[in-house]
């Protein structure tokens, strides 16, 4: 037995300091394609790679040359497929987030169910932006900018019908509502329920794009839904609406 251990190598720092960061890597990774519709083409990648390990052992010659040249342009594919989700990971890269904490928006939680409640109370249509760690002011620059501190008042008068600002998107950051009338980007996810409207479309496009958090309002139907990560949650109440943002990280 000494004999044996004494041929494994002692491991140096350096090789302690690589795997880390490797494993922080893959855990980073992990977070961002949890839950998101990412995760399920990973598994089908995951099956594809079995289907070619397979066909070598049984010496299925065709389909094994077919699945060759698939993966040989694997990183193509990969960034076409994963585009979204890659320019999402490489803005956060050097973001806020490294170096001092994000934007904490729990502490105007209440102010935001509560104009969301108001307003689909009397299904008056909104869109919400809450930014995280990834800036938003490509987006703030389409609107006009307002500068003020998040109240469910100022939410309201914004999106009431007939106010110059009630077509468009709110951006808020912290308890700063930084502009209004903003235009977002739509889904180009061709999974999107096409019973959604424009409003829906666009809080779903705008969290395929960036890490921000969108609270949505139905002008038809009074429902309060909540975007993120590219999926949408319909049909929540203030209760879980206020759990939701006071659970988004600090």
């Amino acid at each position: 037995m000494h004999g044996f251990l004494s041929l494994i190598p002692k491991p140096r720092w350096q090789d302690v300091l690589d795997i880390l960061i490797v494993a922080y890597v893959i855990y980073r990774i992990a977070l961002l394609i949890r839950g998101t519709r990412t995760m399920q083409m990973v598994f089908g990648l995951g099956i594809v790679a079995g289907a070619f390990v397979g066909s070598q052992m049984l010496g299925l010659f065709t389909l094994n040359w077919l699945l060759n040249n698939f993966l040989g342009s694997l990183i193509v594919i990969l960034v076409v497929i994963f585009q979204p989700d890659i320019r999402r990971a490489l803005s956060g890269v050097g973001s806020r987030s490294l170096f001092t904490a994000g934007p904490n928006i729990a502490s105007v939680a209440q102010e935001l169910v509560s104009a969301a409640a108001w307003l689909a109370a009397r299904r008056i249509g909104a869109l919400i932006v809450i930014e995280q760690d990834i800036g938003l002011q490509d987006y703030v620059e389409t609107g006009r900018v307002i500068d003020g501190r998040v109240s469910p008042e100022l939410v309201e008068t914004i999106f009431m019908r007939g106010s110059p600002l009630h077509d468009g998107a709110v951006v808020v950051k912290g308890d700063q509502i930084l502009a209004a009338a903003c235009l977002l980007p739509l889904s180009s996810n061709p999974n999107v329920s096409l019973a959604l409207g424009t409003r829906h479309r666009a809080a779903i496009g705008m969290t395929e794009d960036s890490d921000a958090v969108v609270i949505v309002v139905s002008e038809e139907s009074g429902t309060i839904s909540l975007a993120r990560h590219g999926e949408l949650t319909r049909g929540l109440n203030p209760p879980q609406l206020l759990e939701a943002l006071q659970n988004l990280p600090a």
